[in-house]
């Protein structure tokens, strides 16, 4: 969803972070509810367009992939974050496929949840919660 994506890129912007986008994205990069969400800090981001998983795979360390997913089991606060981790989400709507899960379940996280009826997090929201974690941990902020 656009407006996400902008609110994420603004987050990335004010924390530094390179935005990974792996297509297909559903949405065109020159959106304007995109550019809309981003306000005018799309100058201050660090995008790199990936053209599919393997395409992302083939230039990232694995090792170095932090899955996170509504169905995990483990706490976001209990993985252990390091310099170069990239923290992989997936579409608001459907999340991650769940055979990536399954091939990653020791590096899968969720956000704990504590209200009935809520299917999932804000997308940004859920970016936001695991960046600020992962910054924390390493003493960023």
């Amino acid at each position: 969803i656009p407006p996400n994506t902008g609110s994420i890129a603004r987050l990335c912007a004010a924390t530094n972070t390179p935005l990974h986008l792996v297509a297909p994205l559903g949405f065109k990069i020159d959106d304007k509810h995109l550019k809309r969400a981003g306000l005018d800090y799309w100058k201050y981001v660090d995008v790199r367009l990936h053209e599919s998983w393997e395409d992302f795979f083939r230039k990232h360390d694995r090792n170095h992939l932090l899955y996170f997913s509504k169905r995990a089991t483990q706490s976001y606060t209990q993985a252990r974050y390091q310099e170069g981790d990239f923290l992989v989400f997936g579409p608001e709507t459907r999340g991650l496929p769940q055979e990536l899960l399954d091939a990653n379940a020791k590096r899968t996280y969720r956000i704990p949840m504590m209200g009935e009826g809520v299917r999932s997090l804000n997308l940004s929201n859920a970016v936001s919660i695991v960046l600020y974690e992962a910054l924390r941990q390493l003493g960023k902020v």
